[in-house]
């Protein structure tokens, strides 16, 4: 709560300087009131802002998703895409987070997907470590250890960290 009253008071400051005209200075808005929890004020700036890039696009979308507005994410890329912005590889860790924290496993391989094929995009540790995440979340290990040994990097330790971690939660969850 003081982080939000603090990013209102920089929300403030920054409108009465001049500079909320500055794309960058709103999408940093953006990121905070998503990252505090305020997603109504975060579209408040983005509806707003007169010129908006890939990086806008993806703090909305990490916005819902940290708060469970997946479908709002799924949205949010279209409507994007619609617009003729082109989504980089941070574009694709929030749909893919959100893919997995919402257990959109099918959706989640489709974006994975469009990423190279449609977007000339090669997934990072990092888009690879969303579906890993996916897959195991819903108890499918052994499509998540395959998805690791295609994988043309080396897996890191968030990677494993995810396969392990969720693996063990997911075992703990089906015990019960």
């Amino acid at each position: 709560m003081t982080s939000l009253q603090l990013g209102r008071q920089v929300h403030g400051a920054v409108v009465v300087n001049g500079f909320s005209s500055d794309t960058a200075n709103s999408n940093a808005l953006i990121t905070m009131y998503g990252k505090c929890g305020d997603v109504g004020d975060a579209l408040k700036v983005f509806d707003r802002m007169l010129e908006r890039n890939s990086i806008t696009w993806s703090a909305v979308m990490s916005g819902y998703g940290m708060h469970g507005l997946f479908e709002d994410v799924f949205v949010v890329f279209e409507r994007m895409i619609c617009e003729g912005i082109v989504p980089d590889g941070i574009t694709f860790t929030a749909v893919l987070s959100a893919c997995s924290h919402g257990g959109e496993i099918e959706k989640g391989k489709e974006y994975f997907e469009m990423m190279e094929k449609r977007f000339g995009l090669k997934p990072s540790l990092e888009h690879y470590t969303c579906m890993v995440d996916m897959l195991v979340r819903r108890g499918r290990n052994e499509e998540a250890k395959a998805f690791i040994e295609r994988m043309e990097d080396k897996p890191d330790d968030a990677l494993w960290r995810a396969f392990l971690g969720t693996s063990k939660a997911s075992r703990e969850t089906q015990s019960k």
